[in-house]
């Protein structure tokens, strides 16, 4: 049986020494797979496969659980940055190491960018040993991450069907009240993250607008601004490739038939540039010069 077979056989993605031992395992197996990396020995006894992300490895060899945008990744939710590893500490944890190394001490000096966090959680019962639960990860992005990147993962994670919207609105009451405002603004309709930043960038501006709009001849655009500025949320996962480009222009002419201007921010634009989104959607809105169009 080969390790990967052990870790699926027992359900685990992180296995401590005495049940791998139980799994018919010596030490001195585990000592010639960590040498011949077929394993990862983490922290003292706990060993994971070489196939895990660095940011559970990481979490582990700190003796933590993933948190916030890190624990969202992982369970295949929006996060705008999971490069840098957060980190979910019990106040009684002791003996924290480095997330480079098993044998430093943990200290400012050996963090290496990670994130860590001592917030209460609200919801045990959906996390697991190596993750805090889904309700507490959006929370944690509540409290650590911009407002509206925070607001796109519990979007998204309605739009997905793993968070209702009664759930996500009472993450507020955990929530600071500088985030209060968004309780009202969440909308499961958001098929990707940006979509709910673009959102955010009209609403911001004063301006009105629809939401998953049908449109004749051209199919659901995702933003109609006044009636008159159709916004599609552009990224490269969704639009590469010549013939996705073409239909895409293709959805611009018939727009434009219909009198509709077509805005198209890349992802990159609207997620570190959205001053510079607001720009254009104002001006074009300004040289278009039309009335606004109900579409309900």
């Amino acid at each position: 049986m080969t390790w990967a077979e052990v870790f699926d056989t027992a359900q685990v993605r992180v296995a401590h020494r005495d049940l791998l031992i139980a799994h018919g395992a010596t030490g001195r197996m585990l000592t010639t797979a960590v040498k011949g990396g077929y394993l990862i020995r983490a922290r003292r006894d706990h060993y994971l496969l070489p196939t895990e992300s660095r940011q559970l490895v990481a979490a582990v060899r700190v003796g933590g659980r993933l948190d916030c945008v890190s624990a969202l990744a992982a369970d295949g939710l929006f996060a705008f940055d999971d490069f840098w590893t957060h980190i979910r500490l019990d106040h009684e944890m002791s003996r924290l190491r480095s997330p480079r190394s098993r044998f430093l001490p943990l200290n400012e000096y050996t963090r290496d960018g990670v994130d860590l966090h001592w917030w209460p959680t609200i919801n045990d019962e959906g996390s697991n040993p190596y993750s805090v639960s889904r309700e507490d990860a959006l929370l944690a992005s509540l409290r650590c991450q911009h407002p509206w990147h925070a607001l796109a993962s519990i979007d998204n994670a309605i739009h997905e069907q793993k968070l209702t919207l009664p759930a996500a609105r009472a993450l507020f009451d955990h929530a600071p009240e500088r985030v209060q405002h968004l309780r009202e603004r969440i909308d499961g309709r958001a098929e990707a993250g940006q979509e709910t930043v673009l959102r955010m960038i009209a609403l911001e501006a004063g301006l009105d607008f629809d939401l998953q709009v049908d449109v004749e001849g051209v199919g659901t655009v995702d933003i109609i601004v006044e009636g008159c500025l159709a916004l599609e949320a552009d990224s490269r996962l969704a639009h590469d490739g010549w013939q996705h480009h073409v239909a895409d222009r293709h959805r611009d002419l018939e727009l434009g038939s219909q009198h509709i201007v077509s805005l198209r921010p890349a992802y990159q634009h609207t997620m570190f540039e959205p001053d510079l989104v607001r720009a254009s959607i104002l001006g074009l809105l300004d040289q278009n010069r039309h009335y606004r169009r109900s579409f309900s």
